[in-house]
C-alpha cells in the first residue's frame, strides 16, 4: 500500500522561455513608471467621471458603449481604495493624494502587456514558424501607439486584449477539433471564445466587428463540417448545437449580466436621470423616486398631474402653460388666436400641473370613491394655476404652419367657441379597458373635434415664448411618433375646489404609498435603447481625424503637456510598422487574387495544407483589419487616431505571416511541382525533429524542469520542437 513511497515522485513541466521573455518585456514596457504623469491625460477626464459615479453608486448613461469597460476601470479604482472624490473637469489637472493612479491604470496596462504573448501564440496556432510568431510579438511590444494607449486609464488596450483572446481561443478550439472533439480542452476553448467575444462587445460597440468576424469564420467551418460524410447526423447536430450555445447563447447571457451588475451597482439618482423615462427615474434612489414616493397609481377624474413627453428630444420636458398669450401677429405676418400659450418646459415648475376633468361635471376634485380614467375616455385638461382648458382649433401653429396651434382657451366673446375635448388613448395598454396609471402608462391625447394629436414639435419658440418648446396638434395621418406620447410623472388626488386652496395643494406632496418597481428587462431595454439613440456632441475636435489619415499616419493626438517643463505625451505610431503593415496587406490581397485566378485554371501553386493555412490567416488577420477599419467610413461621429488601433493589431499579425510566406514559397529556388514548392532541406547543424523533418525554421527554446521527491531532481535545458512537446503530458507521476 505504501510502495509508492519507495520511489521518487517526478513532475515534468515544459516552459517556453520565449513566451516567458515576451510576457516579461510586455509587463516591463507597460508597468514601468505607470503613475507618470500624475495628472489627467486626455480621455482620462472622460472615463474618470464614470469611475467616480461607480464609487458613489450614482446612475449615469454613456453612449460610447456597454458598461463592462467602465466596470473594468472602476474595478481598478475599487482595488486601490478610491472613494470617487475628485473633480474630473480639466485635462492636465494634478491628481490629489486620494486618487490611486497606479491602480486606475493597472488593468489597461496588464491588458496591453498580455497582448504581446497572445500575438505570439496566435501566429503559432496558425501553424507559422517561431520566427514569425516572435516577429508579431515584438512588433506588438515596440509599437508606440499601443504602448501609449495601454499605459493610461483608457479602454482601447482592454478591447484589443479581448479581440486577440477571442481569436486565440477560436484557433486553439479549431486545432483541437482535428484530433480531440468534445474533449475538455475543446469545450474550454470554444466557451472561452464566446466569453471573449462578449467581453469585447461589452467594452465598446467596436467589439461587435471582431465578434461578427469570429461568427463568420465559425459559420464557414461549420458549413464544411456539415459536408463531412464521416460524421453521423447526430454528431453533426451536436457540433452545431455546441457552437450555437458557446458563440450565441453565452455571449447574450454575459451581455445581459454586464447590464444587470451595472444597474445593481448604480442605484442612486444622478445627473443623467432626465434622459430616462419617468418609470426608470422612479426606480432610482433619490431624485424622482423621492418626489414621486407615495403617489396614487391610478389616474382618476379630478387628479392633478404633470405630463412628461416620452420622446424627450431635444430635451426632456413637461406640458406647460403660463399667463402670456400668443402674439396677435407673428414675425412672418401670420395671425394667431391670441390665446394663452401652451409649451413644453424642460424644468420642473408649478405651471406644469394639470387637472384631469370630467367633461360632464364641474368639479375639479377627486370623488369618493375615485373614478379612474380608462382608455377611450373623454377628458378635459385644465391648467392648474390658471384654470383654463387645453384647447386646439383650426389655426396654424406659430413655427409649424402645417400643424394646429395648441393653447389654453380664453373666452373673448367672439365667434371662436372652446374646443377642449380630448380622447385618451393608452398606447401600451394590454386591453381596451385599461386604467390610466401614473408613470407606467404611455398615453396620447386625440382632439375630438379635429382628430389631431397633442405633439411636441421640438422647435424653440422666439423670445415671446421664452425659448420654450413648441406644442402642436398633428394629424394622425402623418404617422405615429414618440413625440405624440406622454406619461404622468407626478400625481396627486385633488381635494380642493377653491382656486387658492388648490394652488397651495399643488405645492404639497402626496402621502399615499404605491410601489412601482421596474423589472430588470424593462430597465435593460430602455437603457440599451437610450444608449443607441443618444447622439453625443459631434462637433469637430482639434485632434479629430478621418480614417484615410490613419493608414498613412498623417495625424496624431497631443495627450498631455507638462505646464512647467514642456514634457509631452503624444499618441503617435511607429511609421515603419504602420507602412509595413499596409504593404503586407496589399501584398496579401494581390497574392490571394493571383492564387485564386491560378486555382481557377487548376494550377495549384501551394500545397493544400499551405493554402488552407494562408486562407485562414488572411480571414482572421486581413479580415480582422477590414472589419475593424472599414466601418468607420460609414460613421457620422468624431473620430480619433486611437479608433484605428484594433485594426492595427490585426495588421501587425499579418505582417510576419506574409514575410514567411514570401520566404517559404516565393524566394526559394528548389525543385517545383504543379502541386507546389518542395521544402528546402536543413543545412548541417540545424535542429530537426520527428514531426518537422526538413524544417529549416528555428524553434523556440523550452525548459524541461524535472523535480522529484525525495531530493533527486535535475534541470535540463534543451532545444525542442513545440509540437513534440505538446505530444507529451504536461505532468508525470511515477510511484
Amino acid at each position: 500500500m505504501w510502495g509508492f513511497l519507495k520511489r521518487p515522485i517526478v513532475v515534468t513541466a515544459d516552459i517556453n522561455l520565449s513566451l516567458v521573455a515576451l510576457t516579461g518585456m510586455g509587463l516591463l514596457s507597460r508597468l514601468w513608471r505607470l503613475t507618470y504623469p500624475r495628472a489627467v491625460v486626455f480621455d482620462e477626464v472622460y472615463y474618470g467621471q464614470y469611475i467616480s459615479f461607480y464609487m458613489k453608486r450614482i446612475f449615469f448613461l454613456d453612449d460610447s458603449g456597454p458598461p463592462f469597460g467602465h466596470m473594468v476601470l472602476a474595478l481598478g479604482g475599487y482595488l486601490g481604495g478610491f472613494d470617487g472624490n475628485f473633480l474630473w473637469n480639466r485635462i492636465g489637472a494634478e491628481y490629489s493624494s486620494n486618487v490611486p493612479v497606479w491602480s486606475l491604470r493597472l488593468l489597461p496596462a496588464l491588458a496591453g502587456a498580455l497582448s504581446v504573448p497572445m500575438a505570439y501564440q496566435i501566429v503559432l496556432e496558425l501553424h507559422f514558424s517561431h520566427c514569425a510568431a516572435m516577429g508579431a510579438a515584438l512588433l506588438m511590444l515596440i509599437e508606440n501607439a499601443l504602448i501609449t494607449q495601454s499605459r493610461l486609464m483608457l479602454l482601447e488596450s482592454v478591447l484589443i486584449f479581448f479581440n486577440l483572446l477571442a481569436v486565440l481561443s477560436y484557433l486553439k478550439f479549431f486545432n483541437c477539433q482535428k484530433h480531440s472533439p468534445f474533449s475538455l480542452s475543446w469545450w474550454f476553448w470554444l466557451t472561452l471564445t464566446g466569453v471573449a467575444c462578449s467581453c469585447a462587445v461589452g467594452i465598446k460597440y467596436m467589439g461587435v466587428f471582431t465578434y461578427v468576424l469570429m461568427l463568420a469564420v465559425a459559420a464557414v467551418h461549420a458549413w464544411h463540417l456539415i459536408g463531412d460524410q464521416t460524421l453521423s447526423n447526430v454528431c453533426v447536430f451536436c457540433h452545431l448545437l455546441a457552437r450555437a450555445v458557446a458563440l450565441l447563447v453565452i455571449p447574450v447571457v454575459l451581455y445581459l449580466l454586464f447590464f444587470y451588475i451595472h444597474l445593481i451597482l448604480l442605484f442612486r439618482s444622478g445627473p443623467h436621470d432626465q434622459i430616462m423615462s419617468s418609470a426608470f427615474q422612479a426606480s432610482l434612489e433619490g431624485g424622482l423616486a423621492r418626489i414621486t414616493q407615495g403617489q396614487p397609481l391610478e389616474v382618476a377624474f379630478g387628479s392633478q398631474v404633470t405630463l412628461r413627453n416620452v420622446f424627450g428630444k431635444p430635451v426632456p420636458c413637461w406640458l406647460h402653460s403660463h399667463q402670456e398669450t400668443y402674439p396677435m401677429i407673428y414675425e412672418n405676418g401670420r395671425g394667431s388666436s391670441h390665446q394663452q400659450q401652451v409649451t413644453c418646459y424642460p424644468f420642473k415648475d408649478v405651471n406644469n400641473w394639470w387637472i384631469v376633468k370630467d367633461p360632464g361635471r364641474h368639479q375639479l376634485v377627486v370623488s369618493s370613491p375615485p373614478r379612474p380614467v380608462r382608455h377611450g375616455d373623454m377628458v378635459q385638461l385644465v391648467h392648474g394655476m390658471t384654470t383654463r382648458s387645453l384647447n386646439t382649433h383650426d389655426v396654424a401653429a406659430p413655427l409649424s404652419p402645417h400643424s394646429q396651434e395648441v393653447s389654453c382657451y380664453i373666452d373673448y366673446n367672439i365667434s371662436m367657441p372652446a374646443q377642449n375635448l380630448w380622447r385618451l388613448e393608452i398606447v401600451n395598454r394590454e386591453s381596451d379597458t385599461d386604467v390610466w396609471k401614473t408613470i407606467l402608462s404611455e398615453v396620447r391625447f386625440v382632439h375630438v373635434n379635429t382628430s389631431v394629436v397633442l405633439k411636441l414639435s421640438g422647435a424653440h419658440l422666439p423670445d415671446w415664448g421664452y425659448r420654450q418648446l413648441e406644442i402642436v396638434g398633428e394629424k394622425l395621418s402623418r404617422g405615429y411618433h414618440e413625440s405624440m406620447v406622454w406619461n404622468v410623472e407626478e400625481h396627486r388626488y385633488g381635494a380642493s375646489q377653491e382656486q387658492r386652496e388648490r394652488e397651495r395643494e399643488l405645492h404639497s406632496p402626496a402621502q399615499v404609498d404605491v410601489s412601482r418597481n421596474l423589472s430588470f428587462m424593462a430597465r435593460f431595454l430602455e437603457l440599451q435603447w437610450r444608449m443607441l439613440a443618444l447622439r453625443s456632441d459631434d462637433s469637430e475636435h482639434k485632434y479629430s481625424s478621418s480614417p484615410l489619415e490613419w493608414v498613412t499616419l498623417d495625424t496624431n493626438i497631443a495627450y498631455w503637456l507638462h505646464p512647467r517643463t514642456s514634457a509631452q505625451i503624444h499618441l503617435l505610431g511607429n511609421i515603419v510598422i504602420w507602412i509595413s503593415g499596409s504593404l503586407a496587406l496589399a501584398i496579401y490581397s494581390l497574392l490571394s487574387s493571383w492564387y485564386l485566378l491560378r486555382r481557377r485554371r487548376n494550377v495549384h501553386d501551394l500545397p493544400q495544407d499551405a493554402w488552407l493555412r494562408w486562407v485562414l490567416a488572411g480571414a482572421l488577420c486581413a479580415g480582422g483589419w477590414a472589419v475593424n477599419y472599414l466601418p468607420f467610413f460609414l460613421m457620422e461621429k468624431t473620430l480619433f487616431l486611437y479608433h484605428y488601433l484594433p485594426a492595427l493589431t490585426f495588421q501587425i499579425l499579418l505582417l510576419p505571416v506574409v514575410l514567411q510566406h514570401i520566404s517559404d514559397h516565393l524566394c526559394r529556388y528548389g525543385g517545383r511541382r504543379d502541386s507546389g514548392w518542395t521544402r528546402q532541406q536543413p543545412s548541417a547543424g540545424q535542429p530537426m525533429c520527428s514531426k518537422h523533418m526538413g524544417c529549416s525554421e528555428p524553434h523556440p527554446f523550452h525548459v524541461t524542469l524535472t523535480s522529484s521527491w525525495p531530493l533527486q531532481g535535475m534541470g535540463e535545458v534543451q532545444k525542442r520542437c513545440p509540437d513534440e512537446a505538446l505530444q507529451e503530458p504536461r505532468g508525470r507521476s511515477h510511484g
